[in-house]
């Protein structure tokens, strides 16, 4: 940490670091769990109010896995309610043999749902500079690559992490300045968690012979997370990739992929994946790699779960999995029909010209559903003769097979006359005249 920024006011520097991390007037979720790092983050957040001028709200995940949980939840809800900031709670009831790893999931999915009803726009984390040092160790102990060793970034959606300059002691004198009580979490010094040892007892250890150790791997942290930053504009920066961005995934122009030598196309490759938010480690870049360099000009592979590569048409498809409900919804004028993935948003407009392609349109005022093609469906596109089938329309659109058994369709109410293929065809179904009271539909993949 440099001297200039230890001159600085731990509050300021705290208020200015979120004010480079969100939007000017944003609401704020605290993820307060008791501890002194988050009641720090709390107290330096609406210390500095008039300064960042985000709105504050506090959420607390009660896991039910401490025998005094609920001790701490009133604590913190009394910390928010003498603030008067806002207090929600999450009680999880996760039991004394919950895992780190399943409470930390339960956690994030709890703080989500919190500020997905308290319209909160970003959640603030409480994570320091000796966290950020513990988690480059624990990344090299378990082996990750290069880009890994950037640890927790700043930002990264809706998670904001201003105190990553702070050190834990700057937030234990803070709170001891102010007489402000916090939780003491037995969980942090227990030696049979990894991080817990790695912070009860190897890092003081190493402490002993270099005093700087925590800055040293911060300095890590910053320098991978440069380096990582560089490698994900790689692939914009080639043109011969051709690389293109859908609604549900990302892709490039295969042989080029499958020209490169195995380090840079590994590289490009982790790249596309972080852009996709799935990580891409040896094991999966060895299945992408297997099915490049197979026989067939198509195919795809399950990455793990959590994602797909395809191979079609010349392009190398990587796309997030994850099941999609093939249940058919309305449409009203005013709302959001939902079909797995689609988004169709539904106004009443005037009819004017109708186009055959495109990802909007307009149709006479009825009863339409909202659902996903299936074999044997046809559609009578608007302009031409006769009837196509939908099959033979995502072919020839190149949607890649991966992604085209989930292609929305909107059909009248007796669930056979299809009106529209989003982004592929308008039938000749429901088009209203010109100047005529209208439906405006418009679709999006979420």
């Amino acid at each position: 940490m440099s001297k200039h920024m230890t001159d600085v006011p731990l509050a300021q520097r705290v208020a200015e670091r979120l004010m480079t991390l969100v939007a000017p007037g944003s609401s704020c979720l605290l993820a307060v769990s008791g501890g002194p790092d988050s009641t720090a983050l709390l107290d330096l957040l609406q210390l500095t109010a008039a300064t960042h001028r985000c709105t504050l709200q506090v959420g607390h995940i009660d896991h039910g896995i401490a025998p005094d949980s609920a001790a701490v939840a009133a604590s913190v809800r009394s910390a928010a309610e003498s603030r008067a900031l806002p207090f929600h709670m999450r009680e999880l009831h996760l039991g004394a043999g919950t895992t780190e790893t399943r409470a930390r999931a339960a956690r994030r999915t709890a703080l989500r749902s919190i500020a997905g009803v308290a319209g909160a726009d970003v959640i603030v984390l409480a994570h320091h500079a000796d966290d950020q040092a513990e988690t480059v160790l624990l990344r090299v102990l378990r082996g990750t690559g290069p880009a890994g060793l950037a640890a927790m970034a700043p930002r990264r959606g809706c998670w904001v992490r201003p105190l990553l300059g702070v050190r834990r002691a700057e937030l234990v004198a803070h709170l001891a300045g102010r007489g402000i009580a916090s939780w003491d979490d037995p969980a942090n010094r227990d030696p049979q968690h990894l991080r817990s040892w790695l912070r009860s007892e190897i890092l003081p250890a190493l402490r002993e012979r270099l005093p700087d150790v925590v800055d040293r791997l911060d300095a890590t942290a910053r320098q991978a997370a440069s380096a990582r930053a560089a490698w994900s504009q790689v692939a914009d920066c080639i043109p011969a990739l051709e690389l293109e961005r859908t609604e549900r995934g990302i892709s490039v122009a295969a042989p080029v992929v499958k020209g490169y030598r195995s380090a840079l196309r590994h590289a490009v490759l982790a790249a596309l994946g972080r852009d996709l938010g799935v990580l891409l480690g040896a094991r999966r870049l060895a299945a992408v790699d297997r099915l490049l360099s197979g026989r067939s000009a198509s195919g795809s592979v399950s990455l793990s779960g959590v994602a797909t590569a395809e191979l079609a048409f010349g392009r190398l498809t990587l796309s997030r999995s994850g099941d999609v409900s093939a249940a058919a919804v309305g449409l009203v004028p005013g709302a959001v029909a939902r079909c797995g993935s689609t988004e169709l948003r539904v106004t009443r407009c005037i009819g004017g010209a109708i186009r055959r392609e495109g990802w909007h349109t307009e149709m006479v005022p009825g009863s339409y559903r909202l659902r996903l093609w299936r074999a044997g469906d046809r559609i009578r596109p608007l302009g031409g003769t006769g009837s196509r089938a939908i099959s033979v329309l995502l072919r020839e659109a190149r949607v890649p097979p991966a992604r085209r058994k989930n292609w929305p369709v909107v059909v009248g109410s007796d669930d056979a006359t299809i009106a529209w293929v989003p982004g592929i065809c308008r039938s000749d179904a429901a088009v209203p005249a010109d100047g005529t009271e209208a439906w405006c539909v418009e679709c999006a993949f979420t």
